[in-house]
């Protein structure tokens, strides 16, 4: 079977199973838009609103539709139909919702999971305090989760300041437990308990397995199905809404899956990635505690411990992301700091954050760790050499604008900046991000940047090589198995060593018709100008476009199809980045699923 016969053939299988698992939900789903002057009951009917939604005509739906507010009428409507009934609906009486909800865990998880399907968003307490600043003294929440991957536009090292509640997290396992002892110590306390499993699949013109697909990230392996990642977070937020008491919070997050080898830190259960190049494997990719001082200027937080690399627009968490695959910005920069990172909101406006870290992908007992040389060398004459030379201290420096109606904001960074010494992820990065809202309905996220490391053993150079082949650098394969920092192609074939850059641009264009669908289009280039982050061993371009939709049954369960091209191109003699390098394009057919708990 040819390339394309064998695509066109898998294309349809998936056309086939996708079409049936719409009419399987379409056949019992009823329209989640309402009557003229009514609420929609809850009766736990799991319906699929993107496709038996409003018509031309319809009132709006207030769980789905954007600018629908239901009118005091309409409520009250509804509350009198209910106490008619005898039927308790939660996002009518939220009294009820414990009663709703029944009384042993696993009735009371099903429940959860049925309330607040065909919904965006859980039942609202009328109790709760405010979930932001009054829109007065603090920028707007531009956008909603779902169908988001967030709410305020995202930054890292630190909670949303100014936007952010203890036990804020609509979980189902929390809410399953909260008539326990346990789920009420734990409520009492602001400790949550949540995560999710996530899965997927790809179809593509590759078939080398495993890692055809490389450099495309979250998707390596062609023509696969995979788990992505399995991930539980214990955690603790602060309230940064209010600025009358310190407070504090915590994150422990557990990862397993194929995601692992994206997240992984030089020392910490590397061995799974770099000793045996384990397909799934374990990671612990945020371990910090927060300290929230609201004194301080409109609030300062400070972060230590392990956490998730500023800025990005995506992120190593699959809620966090618009599409299943990444771009080849996202997926060859940064992903993990270890330090201390200030995040100060100096005005209602901007945001400084100042950082110092041990560098990238590698833990703090890593720090001046000496290994045997068996072969000293011009690039490393000593009799030792440190372990990791890209682990030492680093600058993290980065200031957010965001403008008062919250729909612009410009992010620019600096991260992970030390002499910038070959070391296992010790990337210089220099870049921003962009948001910006148009209205409900479109919103536009950018991101460009460059980053660089020296000293890199050069590819064109023959010494260079032997020197590596015989165990004189520390990431030879005499210590590093699998997975080692890449070399470079260097523009002078006579140096032993270089220093290597590479420049990403991408954006996403983002389109929302409901609350519960999201149209992403992403464009990108990336210029790796000495094959060093993506691994050909000569300068190479790509090209690519995606084109995902993310659809949630319900806050608690969505997938994600998309389709994409890639396209690499470099000089005499180049066939191409893809299947090993021997194929210059890649079409590729990706979905996952997300269900969260």
């Amino acid at each position: 079977m040819s390339n394309r016969a064998f695509v066109l053939h898998q294309l349809f299988r998936v056309l086939l199973i996708s079409a049936a698992f719409v009419i399987g939900f379409g056949l019992k789903a009823y329209a989640q838009t309402p009557a003229a002057g009514r609420l929609t009951s809850t009766d736990g009917i799991m319906a699929f609103p993107f496709f038996y939604g409003s018509k031309v005509g319809d009132a709006c739906n207030p769980y789905v539709d954007y600018n629908c507010e239901p009118s005091e009428a309409a409520i009250k409507a509804a509350q009198n139909e209910a106490a008619k009934s005898g039927k308790c609906d939660p996002y009518v009486d939220y009294k009820c919702l414990d009663a709703y909800l029944g009384d042993d865990v696993f009735t009371r998880l099903f429940r959860y999971y049925q309330l607040e399907w065909g919904k965006a968003g859980p039942p609202s307490d009328p109790n709760a305090p405010p979930a932001a600043r009054d829109a007065a003294v603090w920028p707007k929440t531009p956008v909603g989760t779902p169908p988001m991957p967030y709410t305020d536009f995202p930054y890292g090292g630190a909670p949303n300041l100014g936007t952010t509640r203890p036990n804020s997290v609509d979980s189902p396992f929390m809410a399953a437990i909260a008539n326990t002892g346990l789920g009420k110590w734990m409520q009492d306390a602001h400790i949550q308990i949540y995560g999710w499993v996530n899965g997927g699949f790809n179809l593509s013109t590759n078939q080398q397995q495993p890692g055809g697909n490389t450099p495309i990230g979250y998707a390596y392996t062609p023509n696969t199905v995979q788990l992505d990642q399995a991930v539980v977070y214990v955690e603790r937020l602060p309230d940064t809404v209010q600025k009358d008491h310190i407070d504090w919070g915590f994150r422990l997050s557990a990862l397993y899956g194929e995601n692992y080898r994206y997240t992984n830190s030089y020392g910490i259960l590397s061995d799974q990635f770099n000793g045996k190049n384990n397909i799934n494997g374990f990671d612990f990719p945020m371990v910090y505690g927060d300290l929230y001082i609201p004194q301080i200027a409109e609030g300062l937080n400070i972060r230590i411990g392990r956490y998730i690399s500023v800025p990005d627009i995506e992120a190593q968490l699959a809620p966090n992301n618009f599409t299943y695959t990444h771009s080849l910005t996202y997926t060859l920069d940064n992903y993990t700091n270890t330090g201390i990172l200030f995040s100060l909101a100096a005005t209602k406006n901007l945001t400084v954050q100042v950082g110092v870290t041990d560098g990238t992908e590698t833990p703090l007992w890593n720090n001046g760790v000496r290994i045997q040389n068996p072969f000293p060398n011009a690039l490393y004459p000593n009799s030792t050499f440190l372990k990791d030379p890209g682990n030492q201290p680093s600058l993290t420096f980065c200031l957010r604008w965001t403008t008062d109606s919250g729909n612009d904001t410009f992010y620019p960074c600096i991260d992970g900046i030390n002499n910038g010494a070959w070391g296992y992820n010790n990337l210089q990065w220099l870049g921003f991000t962009w948001y910006h809202k148009f209205n409900e309905y479109w919103h536009l996220a950018f991101e460009a940047y460059r980053i660089s490391e020296n000293g890199i053993p050069n590819l064109r150079n023959s010494d260079a090589q032997a020197i590596v082949a015989n165990g004189g650098t520390p990431f030879s394969p005499q210590y590093v198995t699998f997975n080692a920092p890449n070399q470079a192609y260097c523009p002078d074939a006579n140096a032993l060593s270089c220093t290597a850059y590479a420049y990403g641009v991408t954006a996403y264009l983002n389109y929302s018709p409901d609350k519960l669908n999201n149209f992403s289009f992403r464009p990108e280039i990336y210029d790796d100008q000495n094959g060093w982050r993506t691994g050909t061993g000569v300068p190479v371009r790509y090209y690519a476009a995606t084109l995902g939709w993310q659809h949630f049954y319900s806050p608690q369960f969505e997938v994600r199809p998309e389709l994409s091209y890639w396209h690499s191109e470099g000089g005499a003699g180049f066939t191409g980045a893809f299947n090993g390098g021997t194929k210059a394009d890649t079409f590729l057919f990706a979905m996952d699923a997300i269900i969260h708990f």
